[in-house]
């Protein structure tokens, strides 16, 4: 049994899409933590400061980030770039959670290093489906190295 919240970062700059995601996890009754950022250059600042060199860890690292693509700031791509090229952050599950189903976007998150790309389903009881089948998978089945948990 769970007993500390699983700790989630979700990076969505669209307050309506964060929302659903709030609620859909909620329906898991999966005790989890959610970090949100509304856009990525939130998203770094949070992982490596507002200065890269001083490199300040989080209190808690992550166990899934969830990821849009297209951010404000700095666009999904290189948060993904920059997470999966730094020591501290490269074995975290990175979600791409996007409406974009451009093959070229897909093809350069998985170059990048994604560990799944999911486009949203636009019907609500869909997405919430789609949430359900991410949190199972990623939060209970999935096994994480000893320094994410």
């Amino acid at each position: 049994m769970q007993t500390s919240p699983i700790e989630i970062f979700f990076v969505e700059d669209n307050f309506d899409e964060a929302e659903l995601l709030f609620y859909a996890l909620r329906k898991l009754n999966i005790t989890t933590r959610i970090h949100h950022a509304q856009d990525g250059a939130e998203a770094l600042e949070y992982f490596f400061g507002a200065n890269p060199s001083d490199s300040p860890q989080p209190v808690h690292l992550p166990r899934l980030i969830l990821l849009d693509l297209k951010l404000p700031k700095v666009n999904g791509q290189e948060v993904l770039r920059q997470l999966k090229s730094n020591s501290m952050t490269s074995a975290i599950p990175v979600v791409i959670l996007t409406a974009s189903n451009e093959e070229r976007d897909i093809l350069e998150c998985y170059r990048l290093g994604v560990n799944s790309y999911i486009v949203k389903p636009v019907d609500f009881e869909q997405f919430k489906q789609a949430v359900r089948d991410i949190g199972l998978y990623w939060l209970t089945l999935n096994q994480i190295p000893a320094m994410i948990n």
